[in-house]
């Protein structure tokens, strides 16, 4: 049988969702904040809904789910910008790997990351609205790494509300 892109690409979003998956259940909640913002993983995350894969390249060779609460859900269907107050988008960050059962497919490796954006014009007015977390381990990176998370968006998707993911429909 001969393989396609799409069934490749398919296989690899499902093992981004169980990857996320297994890693939920063994991952407790932190109290602890990022340094900037005070940014924390929401509750539940895993489980809020898939909005698009990404793929980073070289030298971080990472793929990546982004996940969504109802708010940033219903503003990416309607395609409203800017996102409400309340949107709260989540970033899974896993190394990349080849699949071992099917080699044209890349399949999540070790996680990385754990990257947020909640969106309060009011708590966050200094940095367009958003608030930005990255957590390691279940952990908030130092504030010199936190510094480079408004300063990308700002220098790359200002005309997108400073959201690089678009909904995969």
């Amino acid at each position: 049988m001969k393989s396609s892109p799409f069934f490749a690409i398919a296989l690899t979003i499902t093992g981004v969702g169980m990857a996320a998956a297994h890693v939920a259940s063994a991952e407790p909640r932190p109290e602890i904040a990022s340094p900037i913002y005070g940014v924390t993983l929401p509750e539940g995350y895993r489980d809020w809904k898939f909005i698009a894969p990404a793929q980073e390249a070289p030298p971080l060779d990472e793929l990546r789910a982004v996940l969504a609460n109802d708010i940033a859900v219903e503003a990416y269907k309607e395609a409203a910008l800017p996102f409400p107050d309340g949107s709260v988008l989540v970033k899974l960050a896993y190394k990349r790997q080849q699949s071992t059962e099917f080699s044209p497919a890349t399949v999540p490796g070790a996680p990385t990351t754990v990257q947020v954006m909640v969106k309060d014009s009011k708590k966050y007015p200094d940095s367009h609205g958003w608030g930005f977390g990255r957590f390691i381990d279940g952990k908030p990176v130092d504030a010199a790494q936190h510094e480079t998370c408004l300063a990308c968006h700002v220098g790359n998707v200002k005309d997108h509300d400073y959201v690089f993911t678009r909904y995969a429909h």
